[in-house]
């Protein structure tokens, strides 16, 4: 829908010139290519920062599957009788296990609803070239809430407790240390294991604080604005510096080619369409990047990833496949 409108502007351009007679819509070349240069510049420094807040994004969930499977694979192996005071049977040592693993998979659950939800400045969602795409695509956080979401990963002493808190992922991660504790007293872990715990815990802490960085500071809101509004300025510039210059050069083919001389003009508009067709995506590209937890097809898939995580979890933890869900599809060759 932009290049018809680019389209429609430089053909209005060219027809105020060519066919109205206003010559004096001139701009020399040298502030042109002055406030072109600089609109490059803002432009291309917004996308390296844009790009640079998705790869961070993305190093700190990858982070996070990576201590996840930590995670199970330690509770595999560390939760044991070897120094129980009173060694309990292996269905409650499989109890505790599944506990600490779907507690775990309860805060990846809450981590994710919060970094999708929305914030005042995420407004990439709301542009009419984005409604499609949310309409086709249904965010699983949009699809169902936290506290149904939940529910079946907690019991119901911690359901109450998580439920009723502002952070309910750090509320996890507090029950999930305090739990530590309470085998280590009883002998189902021994020190060190409690160290190694408490090791991963403090890690998952630091990396949701990350990511919550991220989700709660925004990309400037000087750079963004002055980069769409010089933008606009430079292309309802650009054709006034562009015409004029198809003007001449037509006026010298007339001589030796008459018919295309007078048309030369209107090639302009191609141009200008086309170049400000470029400066224009090139700023859509930033913008698309700047929030990467909005859940556009650009951003970084943490439904798609917490899914993969469960998946991983629940099978280190030896369920059956039939508890084990499915990894999310791909909606349009695009992960969630």
């Amino acid at each position: 829908m932009e290049i018809l409108w680019l389209f429609l502007l430089a053909a209005v351009y060219t027809a105020l010139y060519e066919l109205a007679g206003w010559h004096w819509m001139e701009i020399p070349w040298t502030p042109l290519a002055l406030v072109g240069t600089a609109v490059a510049f803002l432009i291309g420094f917004q996308n390296n920062a844009a790009y640079g807040r998705a790869w961070e994004a993305r190093k700190i969930w990858g982070g996070i599957v990576n201590e996840s499977r930590t995670w199970a694979i330690m509770t595999r192996d560390l939760v044991t009788n070897a120094y129980a005071k009173e060694p309990v049977s292996e269905e409650d040592l499989d109890r505790h296990r599944t506990r600490l693993v779907h507690r775990h998979i309860a805060w990846i659950t809450a981590l994710r609803h919060a970094m999708r939800a929305k914030r005042s400045w995420e407004l990439f969602s709301e542009h009419r070239t984005s409604k499609e795409w949310y309409e086709k695509v249904v965010l699983p956080e949009r699809d169902a809430s936290v506290e149904e979401e939940l529910r079946p990963l907690l019991s119901e002493e911690d359901y109450d407790e998580v439920i009723g808190r502002t952070n309910q992922a750090v509320a996890i991660l507090s029950i999930q240390s305090r739990d530590v504790r309470r085998l280590k007293e009883d002998g189902l872990i021994w020190e060190f294991s409690q160290l190694e715990f408490q090791g991963v815990i403090r890690e998952l802490v630091s990396l949701q604080g990350k990511s919550e960085r991220i989700k709660n500071f925004p990309y400037p809101r000087q750079f963004a604005t002055i980069g769409h509004d010089l933008v606009r300025v430079f292309i309802l510039m650009m054709p006034l510096g562009v015409i004029p210059q198809f003007s001449r050069l037509g006026e010298q083919l007339s001589e030796s080619n008459p018919v295309m001389g007078d048309v030369f003009v209107w090639l302009s508009v191609p141009l200008v369409a086309t170049v400000a067709w470029v400066f224009h995506t090139m700023l859509r590209i930033g913008t698309s990047g700047e929030n990467p937890f909005e859940g556009s097809a650009n951003d970084v898939p943490i439904s798609t990833i917490a899914r993969g995580i469960e998946i991983d979890m629940r099978e280190i933890n030896g369920e059956p496949k039939s508890q084990i869900p499915d990894p999310l599809p791909t909606v349009h060759n695009v992960q969630m």
